[in-house]
């Protein structure tokens, strides 16, 4: 049952488009990140590495995918060997170490680890790629001398200079809360050389960042079902607070759910709202010697009522009370099947169900009707009475 209901608020999301033509809720899991580590450069070999530092703020559109822009710098450097060219002094020749840069990588971001979990993953596994713009001075220019007849000479230019290339990267964060993580994330990108002639590799220069990063989600991450419920809620298929109720009951247990039995779930509950079809039954359970309703049964109750309304029969419908027969008398047992139908009606009637659509009745206490389990007879059994 509990499948279904989960099921049945992704269906409703995809019915949003389905059935209404509407834009579906994509959710708003805005994120904003502040990391620290190492640049360097890595053409043609590993140089030494400078301080890197890198402000984020993006959006997961969905759990899977997202958007996000990163600001980092401020500092790159090169090293005195493997054909570089260097400004000469009477002496020596100048290294080029720390020089300042600043850049702007706008990122499409894929989540590998929400693909497969069935609701918000541990441990995000991430992959991100997307054009980059760095500014900084031009650099250097050849002036046409050598050094010891192997070392190219040049001059410095401090003319500002924009340039444009890719990044790609991986990242692993652990989601300490459900708002904030923290992560670790190597890059890896393509520019011309904030170097400028120095730079041997000065037209295509390859760079590499490893930041340590911690990423503050606002208001926390929705999650696919979280997000599926309020889709709902915004088609008008849930209230509010029953969306919110169902993201709840998910957030509670985690339940391992097999991602193609959810699929066919799905499938066969947007042909029913599609069609203006009724579920079919369903069920609701009762703590010992109780006939009160908890938030998820009354997120159950809501949806019933939703496609009872939305269907174009007039069926009626069985609102049916059992009990335990194994604990309690034979009196206490019949009245709390009819306290149980009937906070079932009561509920069904307030969501919009007209009552002359609803039968009750009140069945006592029976034998274990579900899988030999006293206790799962302790319900109120909601079905079209054919």
């Amino acid at each position: 049952m509990k499948l279904r209901i989960i099921a049945l608020s992704i269906a409703l999301a995809a019915a949003t488009f389905a059935a209404n033509g509407q834009a579906a809720y994509k959710g708003n899991d805005v994120f904003i990140g502040l990391g620290g580590g190492v640049h360097t450069v890595l053409t043609p070999e590993f140089n030494a590495p400078s301080v890197y530092g890198q402000l984020q703020i993006g959006r997961y559109i969905t759990p899977v995918w997202g958007v996000r822009a990163v600001i980092g710098g401020p500092f790159q450097s090169i090293g005195k060997v493997n054909g570089n060219a260097f400004k000469m002094t009477a002496d020596n020749v100048v290294e080029y170490k720390n020089k300042l840069f600043g850049e702007l990588n706008l990122d499409g971001l894929v989540n590998f680890s929400n693909i497969w979990a069935e609701d918000l993953a541990r441990f995000d596994v991430y992959m991100f790629v997307g054009p980059t713009m760095n500014l900084s001075t031009a650099g250097t220019v050849f002036t046409g001398d050598t050094f010891d007849d192997k070392i190219l000479a040049v001059d410095y230019n401090d003319d500002l200079k924009v340039r444009f290339g890719a990044t790609a990267g991986l990242g692993l964060a652990y989601n300490i809360t459900n708002a904030f993580a923290l992560g670790v994330e190597g890059r890896v990108g393509v520019t011309p050389s904030v170097f400028g002639d120095a730079d041997k590799f000065r037209k295509a220069s390859t760079t590499g960042r490893l930041t340590l990063n911690g990423v503050w989600t606002i208001g926390g991450k929705h999650g696919k079902f979280a997000r599926a419920a309020a889709a709902a809620a915004a088609a008008g298929y849930l209230s509010k607070e029953a969306a919110e109720a169902l993201a709840r009951e998910y957030a509670d247990k985690h339940p391992r759910i097999v991602r193609d039995t959810v699929e066919k779930e799905v499938i066969k509950y947007v042909d029913k709202l599609i069609n203006n079809e009724i579920p079919a039954s369903t069920a609701v359970f009762f703590e010992i010697n109780k006939a009160n309703l908890t938030d998820r049964d009354k997120v159950r109750l809501q949806m019933y009522a939703d496609a009872i309304k939305a269907s174009n029969t007039d069926t009626k419908f069985s609102v049916a009370g059992y009990a335990d027969k194994a604990t309690g008398s034979v009196k206490r047992n019949q009245t709390l099947s009819e306290q149980r139908a009937k906070v079932v009606y009561d509920y069904l009637v307030s969501c919009g169900v007209p009552a002359d659509r609803l039968v009750t009745s009140a069945n006592g206490g029976v034998d274990a009707m579900f899988f030999n389990k006293d206790v799962l007879s302790r319900t109120v059994i909601l079905k079209p009475v054919e």
